[in-house]
């Protein structure tokens, strides 16, 4: 699910399940790559974290207040807080272990 800076709070920092962020920008092929990862992901965990993405180009309010300076970046968030971060690309097993810190947190 894409949200934008106006839901950010609503969305991220209200969920009351782990939420993991994706911040990511069209002109970046890293963040291409891992889109068929962060679909799989929402699909098989929708019960238990949400996944939600974010355009750093038409963003950059909240790109801004997390230091994201570089894409892709995933941010962990439980309950209001900043949980675990990476930058990069990563693996499915990598934004599961994010999604578990969040869970555990």
């Amino acid at each position: 699910m894409q949200i934008t800076d106006e839901q950010f709070c609503d969305e991220v920092l209200n969920s009351n399940q782990p939420v993991l962020v994706d911040f990511w920008a069209s002109w970046c092929p890293p963040c291409k790559m891992m889109e068929p990862v962060i679909e799989r992901l929402q699909t098989e965990l929708a019960s238990e974290a949400k996944i939600v993405a974010v355009n750093i180009d038409r963003n950059s309010r909240t790109a801004g207040q997390f230091a994201v300076n570089s894409v892709p970046t995933f941010i962990a968030f439980k309950n209001g807080q900043l949980v675990a971060r990476q930058t990069g690309a990563a693996t499915e097993n990598q934004l599961r272990n994010l999604i578990e810190q969040a869970k555990a947190a």
